[in-house]
């Protein structure tokens, strides 16, 4: 079958020939309608993601709609190595078969379903602890990841979000979704300041962090406080994504000033049950525009051109037969 190949760490994808799958052990074979092409999918090809298999060549991709074999509509996943989801065909748990909503766009579920429910999650759950959001912080919000994340706070009832990022066309497009935005340069002592500024004082209830790295210590920076008195903030950190660096320094002042709780968010730490759960609310969302997902897209036979655009950022790249 034709196929997007990453033949080694660190290479891009081409198009070419790879074996059919096989459906064994309760999977079924389904055909390719849309994949995106997420940084998710790119990291574990390039073997940088804590669940890289370390094997190569492979077919990236980490979940796609698809047309089951009964003409179904489906959002689906879980294909077993070197097989992705940037392939003619895929072998696919026949229990994971989420139908998608009547009239939704396959494109727009394709590329918003991954990394909108990257902070669905936990924004979902922190408005169930606490009752309501208050403000939020989205450290990456020039990413899809991060644009979803302001979208999906505003449907859950913030009352207001920051967004920080480096992209000005990212930028753009997160003030066009509400939120209060903050450049930043890559100095965290410039970064802190400016942060610290557009929080004006306020503590967010939650900040979603997807770069980590020096915005993660920028951050720290800005959420410090001085002072013996009790602290009235109560702050949820929750680290999603390590974009710009996968190390960061927490200040111990931090730690004992703020009532601060940092955690990770991600496969093997997230209930993957609850994740299932609540993917058919999120399809729903986005297919009747509440979020709007940007999308480009290209033809399977273009997967070089299509990775490279992923690479580049903006609209999340989706690729589909072709």
């Amino acid at each position: 079958m034709k196929a997007a190949i990453v033949p080694g760490p660190g290479a891009p994808a081409y198009y070419g020939e790879f074996d059919d799958p096989v459906a064994a052990g309760g999977r079924e074979l389904v055909d390719l309608v849309a994949a995106g092409i997420h940084p998710l999918a790119r990291s574990l090809a390039a073997g940088r993601h804590y669940g890289s298999t370390g094997h190569w060549p492979l077919i990236p991709g980490t979940d796609a709609v698809a047309r089951a074999a009964d003409g179904a509509l489906i959002f689906t996943g879980f294909v077993e190595a070197p097989y992705g989801t940037l392939a003619e065909r895929m072998a696919v748990p026949g229990k994971l078969r989420m139908e998608l909503p009547h009239g939704s766009d396959p494109v727009s579920i394709a590329g918003g379903l991954n990394p909108g429910m990257a902070s669905w999650m936990p924004l979902t759950a922190r408005a169930a602890e606490l009752g309501s959001l208050g403000a939020v912080l989205v450290l990456g919000v020039t990413g899809m990841a991060g644009l979803l994340a302001a979208q999906n706070a505003a449907l859950l009832g913030t009352t207001r979000v920051i967004g920080a990022g480096r992209s000005p066309a990212g930028l753009e497009r997160a003030a066009a979704a509400g939120a209060a935005t903050v450049a930043l340069t890559g100095d965290a002592g410039q970064d802190a300041v400016a942060l610290a500024a557009a929080l004006d004082g306020q503590a967010p209830g939650i900040v979603l962090d997807f770069l980590w790295a020096s915005a993660a210590e920028a951050a720290f920076a800005a959420l410090g406080r001085r002072g013996l008195s009790e602290d009235t903030a109560d702050i949820s950190y929750v680290q999603i994504g390590a974009m710009a660096g996968a190390e960061a320094a927490v200040p111990a002042q931090l730690l004992r000033s703020r009532r601060i709780r940092i955690a990770g968010s991600g496969a093997g730490s997230a209930s993957m049950a609850g994740i299932i759960a609540q993917l058919p609310r999120y399809m729903e969302l986005i297919a009747t525009g509440k979020v709007r997902v940007p999308t480009q897209v290209f033809p399977l036979s273009e997967v070089t051109s299509a990775w490279a655009a992923a690479e580049r950022g903006g609209p999340r790249a989706v690729v589909v037969p072709g």
